[in-house]
């Protein structure tokens, strides 16, 4: 908390033109009612400065989970390389004359 201002006395609130002024932000150097403001990590703040704050201290990822992110990237590339990689060899697995179009040219029954 601050240190009471020997010379707020008197003051008005900077939203509240009507009430008496018990503290001064920190941040902004304005003085305010009690309901203007608040403590926050120790200070004293209004409410604009208190959420010019919080928007600048947004958490940041730890990184185990930006970890987890690039390994769930890189699994995910394995698994479709690993995909196109067995569906080339099942097609390299299959007979010359399937691709040449000449399987379907054999007779699978003999005509009676």
């Amino acid at each position: 908390m601050s240190i009471p201002n020997p010379t707020i006395a008197g003051l008005r609130c900077f939203n509240h033109g009507g009430r008496e002024a018990v503290a001064q932000c920190l941040e902004c150097t304005r003085y305010y009612c009690r309901e203007c403001v608040t403590a926050h990590g120790g200070r004293v703040l209004c409410a604009d400065c208190l959420g010019h704050t919080a928007v600048n201290a947004a958490p940041r990822k730890p990184v185990i989970t930006m970890a987890w992110r690039g390994l769930q990237l890189v699994t995910g590339f394995v698994v479709v390389w690993m995909v196109v990689y067995m569906t080339g060899r099942g097609l390299l697995w299959l007979p010359s004359e399937f691709h040449e179009h000449l399987i379907w040219e054999n007779e699978w029954f003999p005509n009676p």
